[in-house]
């Protein structure tokens, strides 16, 4: 005999499983960079391809079940995903760079070994980074240095001071500096919600050092050519 359920009884929470697919998401963050920076070291050495190879495939694996875990949590399906108003801006990837001028990047990170990778990538890709493992260490940062920033990439689970807090207390401080959000897991309802606040990106860990890159430079380009069009807090439509 089933028992009837209490419509009004609390629905078991995916609070754990969300926060599974997050740590599994950043952890595959930094294997498959630290994986990046070792074929870049090893490339062309005798027998390293094969052990490479075992590790792409083994990365490819756990990224599928990362995305299944994600799912089941109720997250986002979107890998990565640009505001509305920016998107129609986004350069054709032939066409030359936006700016001769080094641009400045902050990243946000209560995760040590991510800030390092990231920082590596998107130096090497010839931008200026600057680092912070906090919501308050970023904040006093654009305090002391507001103009000194391009662009901010924000992680959303951060002890003390979420990433959803830091974001709407640098909106405060710089209403027009960009910020894209890189996050293991995120409700698609509060996507949705930063994104109307003026959320200017998100990429979904595990992602790839090119399509790093090639995001930062495509939200940079595409706030140059959207001055006056894109205007924070107006909401977006999805």
């Amino acid at each position: 005999m089933s028992v009837p359920t209490d419509p009004e009884s609390p629905q078991p929470s995916n609070e754990p499983l969300s926060k599974a697919s997050s740590e599994l998401n950043n952890l595959l963050q930094i294997i498959s960079g630290t994986s990046s920076q070792l074929e870049n070291i090893w490339e062309g050495k005798e027998g390293s391809e094969k052990y490479l190879a075992m590790l792409r495939s083994s990365i490819e694996r756990a990224e599928k079940v990362a995305a299944e875990l994600v799912e089941q949590a109720g997250g986002t399906d979107k890998r990565m995903a640009m505001h509305p108003d920016l998107a129609g801006f986004v350069k054709p990837k032939n066409a030359p760079a936006a700016s001769s001028t080094k641009q400045s990047i902050l990243l946000v990170d209560d995760e040590a070994m991510a800030l390092t990778l990231v920082k590596r990538i998107l130096t090497d890709a010839g931008f200026d980074v600057a680092t912070a493992q906090s919501g308050f260490e970023c904040l006093d940062l654009i305090r002391q240095r507001p103009h000194s920033f391009n662009l901010v990439l924000l992680d959303l689970t951060m002890p003390f001071m979420g990433g959803e807090e830091t974001f709407h207390r640098l909106k405060e401080l710089r209403p027009d500096l960009p910020v894209v959000l890189c996050t293991g897991f995120i409700q698609q309802e509060k996507l949705n919600r930063l994104m109307s606040a003026g959320l200017a990106g998100f990429l979904r860990k595990p992602i790839a050092p090119d399509e790093i890159v090639s995001h930062v430079k495509a939200t940079l380009a595409s706030m140059k050519y959207s001055r006056g069009n894109f205007e924070p807090g107006v909401p977006a439509v999805m």
